[in-house]
């Protein structure tokens, strides 16, 4: 019963993993293709690892799939944030795109006044 659950973990983190691919390719900015991609590679390698944890039960195999998963946790949103913010800040994104702008007063407000 193990290993079934341990299948489908791993299919359907493969699948979110696929899904954040398409999206990367199918999106039409920056910002839309950065939020797409992230969260789902996150929770798809989660489920993978967890998956993998469960069929193979080993205590070191499965610490070093913790240690792994702490470190995409711990790395992929830092480094998400950090391309957005970098996109922004060198005008790379669509802003017609944008809903709501909560950036631009804090950027028009350090403006070099000339």
């Amino acid at each position: 019963m193990i290993d079934v659950i341990a299948v489908v973990l791993m299919i359907g983190g493969g699948l979110l993993c696929v899904a954040a691919g398409v999206a990367l390719c199918r999106f039409p900015d920056l910002l839309s293709r950065m939020h797409a991609t992230a969260k789902p590679q996150v929770l798809g390698l989660l489920l993978i690892l967890t998956g993998c944890a469960l069929r193979l039960r080993d205590p070191v195999d499965v610490t070093t799939l913790v240690l792994v998963a702490v470190f995409q946790l711990a790395t992929a949103p830092v480094a998400a944030h950090m391309v957005a913010r970098s996109a922004y800040r060198t005008n790379r994104f669509r802003k017609d795109l944008l809903i709501v702008d909560e950036l631009a007063p804090t950027i028009a407000d350090r403006a070099p006044t000339v």
